[in-house]
């Protein structure tokens, strides 16, 4: 997918695992990033929300929004939750229907194979409302939540 770079950011309203629905404009004036994975509770999601999770001071001390979002539904987002000690909210996505709007969903190869699915990647949405950055396809899950770190601290110096 080409980037999303400097297009207004599409709406959105979804679930959360705190039982609020989510919009965008919830988010009005604030820096949100949105990060898109296949499946809570698989060994590359796992190390990617823990990694989160262990930034997460630093990403609030940026007064930065995260927000994960998968098809999974809240149930299994709970059961995540639980699990690793996630500190912030999940949004479920069943129907793919936002994560198709910002390219997290749709043909990807696994095992030489092309499939339908989610495509792990990230967006940064400023205060305006507007994609900032975007990382179509995140390469490696345990390290990128660092590398959005480094790019938010890059814009707040």
């Amino acid at each position: 997918m080409d980037t999303l770079e400097g297009q207004k950011a599409a709406d959105f309203n979804l679930e959360g695992t705190d039982k609020q629905r989510h919009s965008l404009i919830d988010y009005a004036g604030r820096t949100v990033v949105l990060y898109f994975y296949p499946k809570d509770n698989t060994p590359g999601c796992s190390k990617e929300a823990c990694t989160f999770r262990d930034l997460h001071a630093e990403y609030l001390q940026q007064d930065v929004v995260l927000l994960g979002v998968s098809k999974d539904s809240l149930a299994s987002h709970d059961r995540f939750i639980e699990k690793f000690d996630l500190p912030f909210v999940l949004l479920s996505d069943p129907d793919t229907e936002m994560m198709k709007v910002y390219g997290a969903f749709g043909e990807k190869t696994m095992y030489g194979k092309k499939v339908m699915g989610t495509i792990r990647s990230t967006v940064i949405i400023g205060p305006d409302g507007t994609i900032v950055k975007h990382w179509p396809k995140v390469k490696k899950a345990e390290t990128h939540p660092h590398e959005v770190l480094e790019y938010l601290r890059g814009r707040q110096a």
